[in-house]
């Protein structure tokens, strides 16, 4: 079974700087759920990747934003098929967190293998991660912000975060 992919948008997708070959470019896509037009920057060949990815069937690639329940505009700014969501409802604030926590641990409780990108709470989870290893999933970490988990992989988050837990494949 192919692995998920929980992806978030801002700070990911939408980021501000990043070790971009192209020059970013640049879409307006409006929040239903905020009544308000965002400017998303983005680099061309992330897209690409995310759209190759989903198309080969290499991960299912799944929302795992406040973006998701305006998903379907985003994705046609970006030119993007439909994906999954990781939840439909508007969720906000402390919500956001606990929200992306519970479809990382979804994933895993399904046994699935989990790549997890996201800029702040893959860092947050640190702890989880640690003990997702301890109870059996491998983990390797590096200098990401993606977790990747499967059955007897973690990639870190952060290179505090790695510093500490070195993998033990």
């Amino acid at each position: 079974m192919i692995p998920v992919w929980l992806l978030d948008v801002d700070g990911v997708v939408n980021a501000f700087r990043s070790g971009w070959y192209a020059r970013p470019r640049l879409v307006q896509v409006y929040s239903a759920a905020d009544d308000y037009d965002y400017r998303i920057r983005y680099e061309p060949r992330l897209v690409d990747a995310i759209r190759r990815v989903h198309a080969d069937g290499l991960a299912e690639v799944t929302w795992c934003s406040t973006w998701c329940s305006d998903a379907a505009a985003l994705e046609d700014a970006l030119g993007l098929p439909t994906l999954p969501r990781a939840f439909t409802e508007q969720v906000g604030g402390a919500a956001v967190c606990a929200a992306k926590l519970a479809a990382a641990r979804r994933v895993l409780a399904a046994g699935r293998r989990l790549v997890w990108t996201d800029d702040v709470e893959v860092g947050h989870h640190a702890d989880d991660c640690a003990t997702w290893a301890a109870s059996g999933w491998r983990c390797r970490s590096g200098p990401t912000r993606a977790v990747v988990c499967a059955r007897a992989i973690c990639a870190a988050s952060s290179n505090s975060w790695a510093a500490r837990h070195r993998a033990r494949c």
